[in-house]
């Protein structure tokens, strides 16, 4: 069984789930995929209890996984999922292995805002993070 993953980190990022959809599927289906499932989900890739997830993962049915890059599926550790369904014929796919810009950012900002959570509570630490980043941002222009 393949199965389609797509996910977006929160909630205003809801519409890009039916594109990452539709752009996963098409693509699979032109390299001779035939799409049996299809799981969405909104939660950070930093996160790694992701019910969804982890119910893709640990259902032996399902032998390939399509993703559209490797940080849908997880920020960090892709690799070691990815050989420990290798270990157990399964198989991920990535339908772009490239790292995008953009996403590098919005890791960063997830990595301050759970660092700043932690030391100050999760409010001040959104804040904390935005102020960070915000300052970086700033010595990248001035630079």
């Amino acid at each position: 069984m393949t199965a389609v993953y797509a996910r977006v980190s929160s909630g205003d990022q809801r519409a890009d789930l039916d594109r990452q959809v539709s752009r996963v599927g098409v693509w699979a289906t032109a390299q001779g995929h035939s799409i049996d499932r299809v799981v969405t989900e909104v939660g950070s890739g930093l996160n790694g209890m992701r019910r969804k997830f982890l119910a893709l993962l640990s259902d032996p049915s399902v032998t390939t996984i399509v993703v559209e890059h490797r940080d849908r599926f997880a920020r960090f550790g892709s690799e070691y999922v990815a050989a420990s369904l290798e270990a157990h014929g399964r198989s991920l796919i990535i339908m772009d292995d490239t790292e995008v810009d953009v996403d590098l950012v919005r890791d960063m900002t997830e990595v301050s805002t759970s660092f700043w959570a932690r030391l100050y509570g999760k409010r001040a630490g959104v804040l904390r993070a935005a102020k960070a980043l915000a300052a970086a941002q700033e010595s990248t222009d001035a630079a």
